[in-house]
């Protein structure tokens, strides 16, 4: 039998026959396993599901107009089992928006709140309306409606890159806050357009994976209030309205039924760069909050489906921000996997993060699981085969589960303890040496069995919440003032260190000091078995002034200034040459067979070589990698020296099969550009077993068999 774009066996023309009419429409019972609303040659198809609905209304509208001009209420005999469906014809998808009324037993505390007065947004809407401008709502008085999208974008012969875990090196930014700040010199600030014109620079820096942080439908005029003469508003967009639909206001230009192809363009460019796209997902809570919150979707379609409830009907805050979906019931399961399904075939995503991830294994009454279905279908579900998955692996309820996250050798995770321990091991904290070891070496006391290993382990110091790196040695407390909540927002545990100087100062010494530290955290990010991921603007030093919970504001504490690319060139240099240096030698990334010297996989050195006895009392640490390349003829060898002291420390490096040398490649302690192996014309340094590390500084070496 033929079969139509939507799975379905095609209905003979004969049989696409109106039935009946309402309200002066033709219509017909529609395709029920195809949710949300689709365009039809001669029509649209509308279908939606409610557990304890006893009735439902479809609600067309005019662009922008309050009142619908059309109520079309679905026949009892349109619904099979718990689902409405009805094709409506004659209607063309540029001359209308949606919504839906459903009525139904209001008993708040069994969680049912059905009001038939109350249009409500399709939770499966491609596009929701009104959202297209920054910084303001109708929504909020007049009800969201949805668009239908036509999806017939020209993918032309893209390929998407499809990079090994442990090849990626991940930039994770902020789509406005990226382009928005005039500095930036683009032609549509804080775009999808804008990301676009700033492909060469992050092929130029070496990333091959973006994470963008969320572009799903958000009400950024959650909580809108004036503080300290600014305008505050929800801007990093963990708020998810619409699941299904991108974040218009994204678009330089508005896309009327074709929103989304801004974004797709986006990503085929960044696929023909060679740079995969990876989305930051919010399965966790929506922004219908708590009781007191608004009421515009989830809520009114079975507010008991979507959302934990206690006993007597109140929201259970896993989140921390008002409301927990109810991930693991079925009806929500099936939604999440068709939104992944979604974003993975139309807009050829290649990777999801998803944010509070141990939510996702909770059960509906919050306790723990063993065995997440939710996890596991969306581990094993074939169209997501090649898709990273990638959780935060704790929740705001106090569940952690970073080592323990249910990963089916499938998931890999932010390993909040990398970060963690590598912060206080390279601001000095030298008695984290047995935890920094383990660390670098690729967390092998967390991802064994059920991991996939290395590739398990994406390694961060920075990311949008907490410190920028610049920051992280700037500051020895968050400033969280401009927030609004007398600095009690934003985590007390940074583990920072400002260098003798709270903020900006002119003090040379301690300047020189903050610039060698952020060189040992990205030499040491990019010498770490695992996946790096840092932050956008942490290249050039890029400032948030200390706050380390900007999640609010939409102004230069957030934006990138790209004027400081041109003043920290040195440390864009820094990052640009070890990213490639990290690409160039396999054996850090544990992509190799053994090594014919001989030489472990991975080693632990102290001021000697092999000496493996790391303690509490280590001032240094030194950590070997070495391997053979299947395609190469030679050893790949790497020692990375590590000293957090405030003294230099002399150490002797492992000893070389004869016409072997140890070559020096990074040192952050290097004065002379000439002595700085990322700088041009930069002069080849060799050395025997012997080698004074500087105080506070990097140092990593390649067995060369240049003499």
């Amino acid at each position: 039998m033929e079969r139509n774009v939507f799975g379905c066996v095609a209905l003979e023309q004969k049989q696409m026959i109106p039935l009946d009419k309402i309200d002066g429409f033709d219509v017909r019972p529609g395709f029920y396993e195809i949710n949300g609303a689709t365009a039809l040659p001669n029509g649209v198809n509308f279908t939606i599901h409610s557990q304890n609905a006893t009735s439902c209304e479809l609600l067309l509208f005019k662009r922008g107009a309050r009142k619908p001009y059309a109520v079309l209420p679905f026949p009892d005999h349109y619904r099979i089992g718990k689902v409405y469906s009805m094709i409506v014809f004659g209607l063309k998808i540029t001359e209308f928006e949606y919504a839906y009324r459903l009525d139904g037993p209001y008993e708040p505390e069994k969680g049912l709140l059905f009001d038939k007065t109350k249009p409500l947004l399709d939770p499966y809407a491609r596009a929701v309306t009104g959202q297209s401008e920054w910084g303001t709502n109708p929504n909020k008085l007049n009800g969201y409606r949805a668009r239908v999208v036509l999806d017939d974008f020209d993918w032309k012969n893209e390929s998407q890159p499809r990079h090994h875990m442990q090849d990626l090196i991940i930039y994770e930014m902020h789509v406005r806050g990226f382009t928005k700040h005039e500095s930036s010199k683009v032609a549509h600030p804080g775009t999808f357009d804008g990301l676009r014109e700033k492909i060469p620079y992050l092929k130029n820096l070496g990333i091959t994976a973006v994470e963008l942080m969320p572009i799903f439908e958000f009400d950024e005029t959650m909580g809108k209030r004036e503080v300290n003469g600014r305008t505050l508003l929800d801007y990093w967009g963990y708020n998810t309205v619409g699941f299904f639909a991108p974040n218009t206001s994204y678009a330089a230009e508005k896309e009327y039924n074709r929103e989304g192809e801004e974004l797709k363009a986006l990503v085929r460019e960044l696929h023909e760069s060679g740079i995969e796209v990876i989305l930051d997902v919010v399965f966790n809570h929506t922004a219908e909050g708590n009781e007191e919150g608004p009421f515009f979707s989830f809520k009114g379609f079975d507010n008991n489906v979507y959302y934990m409830l206690t006993p007597d009907g109140k929201y259970y805050n896993f989140s921390g921000c008002g409301n927990t979906i109810n991930s693991n019931h079925p009806v929500v399961q099936q939604m999440i996997l068709e939104c992944l399904r979604y974003w993975t075939v139309t807009y050829r995503i290649d990777g999801f993060r998803f944010d509070l991830a141990s939510i996702l294994g909770r059960n509906e009454d919050g306790s723990p699981m063993n065995h997440p279905p939710l996890l596991k279908n969306l581990a094993a579900d074939p169209i997501l085969g090649d898709v990273k998955l990638i959780a935060e692996a704790w929740d705001a309820g106090g569940l952690y589960q970073v080592g323990s996250f249910p990963a089916w050798n499938r998931w890999a995770e932010w390993n909040g303890k990398y970060r963690d321990d590598m912060r206080s091991f390279l601001k000095g904290d030298y008695w984290l040496a047995p935890a920094a070891a383990k660390r670098v070496s690729g967390s092998p006391d967390l991802y064994t069995g059920q991991y996939r290993g290395y590739n398990s382990s994406i390694n961060f110091i920075t990311c949008h919440d907490g410190f920028s790196l610049y920051d992280l040695y700037s500051y020895n407390e968050k400033h969280n003032w401009d927030n609004g909540w007398e600095n009690t927002d934003g985590s007390n545990d940074n583990r920072s260190w400002n260098c003798g100087a709270e903020g900006d100062t002119d003090d040379e010494a301690v300047m020189k000091l903050r610039r060698r530290l952020i060189k040992n955290a990205c030499a040491v990010l990019m010498c770490s078995r695992g996946t790096p991921m840092f932050l956008a603007g942490d290249e050039f030093c890029n400032t948030r002034f200390g706050n380390n919970n900007p999640y609010c504001q939409d102004n230069e504490i957030s934006w990138l200034d790209w004027t400081y690319l041109e003043k920290n060139k040195e440390i864009f240099e820094f990052f640009r040459y070890m990213i490639s240096f990290r690409k160039s030698h396999p054996a850090i990334r544990g992509d190799t067979q053994s090594a014919a010297v001989g030489f472990p996989f991975i080693s632990v050195h102290g001021e000697w070589p092999w000496q493996q006895d790391i303690t509490s009392e280590s001032r240094y640490l030194g950590v070997m990698f070495a391997g053979r390349p299947p395609e190469h003829n030679r050893d790949d060898i790497v020692y990375v020296a590590m000293n957090v002291y405030w003294e230099d420390i002399e150490i002797h490096l492992p000893g070389l099969p004869e016409g072997c040398r140890w070559r020096l490649c990074v040192n952050t302690a290097a004065e002379k550009a000439e002595d700085c192996a990322y700088c041009e014309g930069a002069r080849p340094v060799y050395t025997q077993e012997g080698f004074m590390v500087k105080a506070r500084s990097v140092a990593v070496f390649t067995a060369s068999m240049e003499i």
